[in-house]
């Protein structure tokens, strides 16, 4: 919330006046307390066995910049960044330390580290529509309607297929797929144009390509239990600091804006954990963690032994 709305909130519900200044220094004081938390909440991320990531554009002092967002069931980190590729996520210190299975929507540079992809079916489902309705795409929506029933299967034994299933599914998708490169083929170069560059696919062609190139991360959820089909964690997670931006419009400063990320990132954890915003924020100012913190330190210290 803007700081003039909380002054007035204060003011006319409590009575009791706040300076924008110390409501500055409030921010700063929470800011400093989760250092900590936040290195514990970056320990777990990097090792658990399937986590979340996604990004957004932000405004910092009137320049675009970018909020990267790394969860989990159990975790959540927001990190705030002048770019939105690898020098960014190499900066945030959770993937290049990930070994685990990483939910995304298929931005390339999340494919610069070694761990397993798997790719958001959400985004595919939204995109074979298009493919379908507004290029007349017919190999879309038969795409689409097999990744629902091969996602209905999935939940109806229990989260993963046995061999024979997924076997029987991954050659249903295949067989389709091959049709559709006959339906939405490849542009061909003009003849006598110069080879020089790569020549421009359509959408249709580009979503494809993707689902062909990347069949085991499209497909990834019929066969690992822990995997999900969408990455709607990773863009549930992002969404409150979306509605920041709705909200507030703008940080004023990098400084404003890893406090926002650090204190947005513990509440989101706390809420995940059990804890309410009232009790995490008074053992904030309690200079105390929640018992769950104690608790991941233990794990992480086992795990490293």
């Amino acid at each position: 919330m803007p700081y003039k709305r909380v002054q007035q909130y204060f003011a006319d519900q409590l009575a009791i006046p706040l300076s924008e200044g110390s409501l500055i220094n409030f921010n700063r004081q929470a800011y400093l307390q989760l250092e900590r938390f936040e290195q514990i909440a970056k320990d777990r991320l990097a090792q658990a066995d399937v986590a979340h990531a996604d990004e957004t554009g932000i405004n910092i002092n009137g320049k675009r910049h970018w909020l990267h967002c790394t969860s989990s069931g159990g975790w959540t980190h927001y990190y705030p960044h002048a770019k939105r590729g690898t020098e960014a996520m190499i900066a945030a210190g959770i993937l290049p330390r990930f070994k685990g299975v990483l939910c995304h929507d298929h931005w390339k540079p999340y494919y610069q580290f070694g761990f397993t992809h798997a790719l958001c079916n959400a985004h595919h489902l939204r995109e074979l529509t298009r493919a379908w309705e507004q290029d007349g795409q017919v190999w879309a929506r038969e795409m689409e309607k097999l990744l629902k029933v091969i996602n209905q299967a999935v939940n109806e034994q229990g989260g993963v297929l046995d061999q024979e299933q997924s076997e029987y599914y991954r050659q249903k998708y295949r067989t389709l797929l091959a049709a559709a490169q006959k339906a939405c083929p490849a542009q061909e170069r003009p003849p006598g144009k110069k080879k020089r560059g790569r020549l421009k696919r359509s959408k249709a062609r580009n979503l494809l390509e993707r689902l062909i190139d990347y069949e085991a991360d499209v497909l990834r959820f019929m066969v690992e239990r822990e995997v999900p089909f969408t990455n709607n964690r990773g863009e549930n997670d992002i969404r409150m600091t979306k509605v920041h931006q709705k909200i507030s419009g703008c940080f004023r400063s990098m400084e404003g804006a890893k406090g926002f990320c650090r204190v947005r990132g513990y509440l989101s954890t706390c809420r995940k954990q059990g804890v309410s915003a009232a009790m995490a924020m008074r053992l904030v100012f309690d200079r105390q963690l929640p018992d769950y913190c104690s608790l991941a330190v233990e794990s992480v210290t086992m795990d490293a032994e």
